[in-house]
């Protein structure tokens, strides 16, 4: 086995080659959390998701069976049930799942599960950065990206309106400021909060946020997921509401 193969496409034997898809329907043993599951191919490797961390390796398609190798991981701490979602990511590729696309739709199959995925342009196209609302779900830093019940149950949102100017929650209270748009790039002046400085966690959460709120700050859309990335290497990982 050669890792790295992408096989020869042809209109009769097309390859999910330089496409991403988003599952829609599993059967069998279901992700935990409820994923979705999110597999991208381009030039031999794969890139992979299932709701916890993001994995990307080499792939071999050849003779209709996908075969990954060793997948490098990132390292997040997901609360349960998404921090299972890993492991049955782990199965579910080192079983080597025989694989069909047919147009949009990809369909991998193990002896136990069977999951069907839609190019993700289809599915869930790129959400507008302007007037959508977005929560956090993850803080970036230089050392690492977090996620934890406490920024769950908090829910902190911004949204960026045509008048320049970003409104948002921090988990404790609300916030307000300028922000100009430039292509990729959004501009922050430093946000004002409603309130005094929050105890414990959730303060750390606000300050997190209001850290990256601050000068220029560049923007990556995927579908309804929005990464800002601020000096430091300082940034926010966002879902649209």
């Amino acid at each position: 086995m050669t890792i790295g193969c992408v096989g020869t496409a042809s209109a009769e034997n097309p390859t999910p080659d330089g496409r991403e898809f988003v599952s829609v329907d599993v059967t069998g043993e279901p992700i935990p959390g409820g994923g979705p599951m999110t597999l991208g191919f381009a030039d031999g490797q794969i890139s992979a998701f299932a709701g916890c961390n993001r994995g990307s390796g080499a792939v071999d398609l050849a003779d209709g069976r996908l075969r990954a190798g060793e997948l490098a991981m990132t390292m997040m701490a997901c609360p349960p049930p998404r921090g299972e979602a890993d492991g049955w990511l782990s199965r579910f590729l080192a079983a080597g799942p025989a694989w069909t696309l047919a147009g949009d739709d990809l369909t991998l199959s193990t002896d136990t599960t069977t999951v069907t995925l839609r190019d993700k342009l289809v599915v869930d196209p790129d959400r507008p950065l302007v007037g959508t609302t977005w929560r956090v779900d993850t803080l970036v830093s230089e050392q690492s990206a977090m996620t934890s019940v406490a920024l769950e149950q908090a829910r902190p949102t911004l949204t960026i309106t045509a008048e320049q100017t970003v409104t948002g929650w921090t988990g404790c209270n609300t916030f307000y400021g300028r922000a100009e748009v430039d292509e990729q790039t959004v501009t922050f002046a430093p946000v004002n909060t409603s309130g005094p400085a929050c105890p414990g966690e959730v303060g750390d959460i606000e300050r997190a946020i209001v850290r990256v709120l601050d000068g220029p700050v560049e923007t990556s859309i995927d579908a309804d997921r929005l990464t800002l990335t601020g000096a430091g290497g300082n940034g926010l990982v966002l879902s649209a509401v």
